[in-house]
């Protein structure tokens, strides 16, 4: 099959890639190596019940809402409150005024931090006002020059003075959040407590800035995988092809040739790799390449991304209950971020030994003390359970490497049902009572789910682990522009694995990056 490009991965950054390549008039192939496209923004049903399969809800950040208006798509959003919750007392955070709410919960646990958490609470809002700064507008990269020059003079040209300015700041905050944290506490289980929502080793500007960004989050109506679906069939109007079961198993450049592991070849002109970027390395046939240096250059770069870890992943526990929606939006809201002790993370300790013993004892502590994500998507779309009846989606991060030894030693399956149970427990006993009592039907995912279904280095859900010495992909804000860039003749990369720190908006960003580079460069 001849094609202007190929798009690898059917996730939001190859559906976006493919959308404005599509809208353009370019002959777009878009390969998906599963049975539909998605990737982790998706929605399945069981039993009557609506889930989501990946993210929980879609923030904005002057990205999502002009994508959509660009491409012509409508979608309509629920009201996505978010709330966080310690023991019993939960909060909710409509607005930036709630800050003090959740800094008054603080002091009520904390009683000897007051003084401390009104300086992490100032923190917070200063670097909430960098949070505004940078995704207060919408992006510039959808704008049409001649179309929208009154907002482009009248809005863009004076943000993007204090867009260098706040991006500099922003650098100086890259620091993981724990140790930003420890200058203003040396309380532990203080700093837990707002750490332990986040990845290891999370920017303090990424993880103190998100009391701005709950604010941003909407839910598609119908689930998250709406608005997957709704670009699935842009692309299609506008005569783009998709084809999923399309695993890519080599890459030869000097042809401009990419084969699938059924043996179907597809030449392009240019290819956006829109996957796993260790994979792009794996399969990529560099002695092919006649240039001395371009192979030198791709070597190099492939033996620093080969080597990294990708991010954590999350252990999901899926619950079809008994218990009308009204039980739990009397207690918090669809979006619920749940701390059931104060004690903090830490005092879990290590596994040790990664024994079955040992890792059942620390298993218990570990979820007792953790942060749930609790996602109930029939408090935002009433279609999505059935009457009476509430589905919930309770997640907690988890590591790869945990997982895979558990499997390797052969008790995935007991495991899986030992985690359900005692999240379950945890629950029952703390914010939801009467709980276990009510419930339906459990299944469960863990990261090797991930890692089967979506092919993501250690099942990884957001790109790049921070504890990675060098991650291999561009960081800085003031550089974003080079996202799609790669040593590759004729290839862009696009997705949660070309920036870090990712996320919806970022992948999408990269997505319309990489496709404008290729438009430029076929005209």
């Amino acid at each position: 099959m001849d094609n202007d490009v190929v798009v690898v991965g059917g996730g939001i950054a190859g559906l976006t890639a493919s959308a404005f390549l599509a809208k353009s008039g370019i002959d777009v192939l878009l390969l998906e190596k599963n049975g539909d496209i998605g990737g982790l923004v998706n929605s399945f049903k069981r039993n009557g019940f609506t889930f989501d399969g990946g993210i929980r809800a879609t923030e904005n950040s002057g990205i999502l809402f002009p994508m959509l208006r660009k491409l012509g798509i409508e979608i309509d959003f629920a009201e996505n409150e978010v709330s966080l919750g310690f023991k019993k007392d939960v909060v909710y955070l409509k607005d930036p005024g709630n800050l003090k709410e959740y800094g008054d919960l603080l002091k009520k646990h904390f009683k000897n931090e007051a003084s401390n958490i009104d300086r992490i609470l100032a923190e917070i809002k200063k670097i909430n006002n960098y949070v505004d700064i940078l995704y207060g507008i919408d992006n510039p990269i959808f704008l049409d020059i001649k179309k929208d020059r009154k907002y482009l003079l009248k809005v863009i040209l004076p943000w993007i003075f204090k867009y260098i300015t706040t991006v500099n700041k922003v650098e100086r905050l890259k620091v993981p959040i724990k140790d930003h944290l420890a200058n203003f506490t040396k309380d532990a289980s203080l700093v837990d407590i707002r750490a332990q929502h986040f990845f290891e080793a999370t920017p303090a500007f990424f993880a103190l800035g998100y009391f701005s960004i709950y604010t941003d989050y909407h839910y598609p109506t119908g689930g998250t995988g709406t608005l997957t679906q709704r670009l699935k069939d842009n692309i299609l109007e506008n005569k783009g092809i998709i084809k999923c079961d399309t695993e890519i198993k080599s890459i030869d450049t000097e042809k401009g040739l990419a084969a699938d592991i059924k043996g179907n070849e597809y030449n392009y002109k240019k290819l956006i790799w829109a996957a796993d970027l260790k994979m792009l390395y794996k399969i990529l046939q560099i002695e092919k390449i006649k240039n001395k240096s371009t192979r030198e250059k791709i070597t190099k770069v492939k033996d620093i991304t080969l080597d990294k870890k990708g991010g954590e992943s999350v252990f999901t526990l899926y619950l079809c209950t008994d218990l009308d929606k009204k039980y739990f939006s009397d207690i918090a809201s669809g979006h619920f971020f749940y701390t059931p002790s104060l004690k903090g993370l830490s005092n879990a300790g290590s596994i040790g030994k990664p024994t079955k013993n040992n890792i059942l004892k620390w298993l218990k502590e570990y979820i007792s003390l953790n942060t749930f994500e609790i996602s109930i998507p029939v408090l935002r779309d009433s279609s999505l359970a059935p009457e009476g009846k509430t589905g919930l989606i309770i997640s907690i991060l988890f590591d790869y490497d945990i997982i895979k030894n558990i499997s390797d030693s052969g008790w995935y399956d007991e495991f899986k049902k030992i985690c359900e149970d005692q999240i379950i427990e945890v629950l029952d006993k703390s914010i939801y009572p009467g709980l276990a009592k009510k419930i339906i039907n459990q299944f469960s995912s863990t990261p090797m789910t991930f890692k089967k279904r979506y092919n993501n280095s250690e099942g990884a859900i957001t790109g790049w682990a921070f504890t990675n010495k060098n991650i291999p992909v561009e960081t800085r804000m003031i550089k974003i522009a080079s996202i799609p860039i790669t040593p590759i003749p004729d290839i862009f990369q696009a997705g949660q694995w070309a920036y870090s720190p990712s996320g919806l908006p970022t992948s999408i960003m990269a997505g319309k990056m990489a496709a404008d580079r290729a438009i430029k460069e076929l005209k």
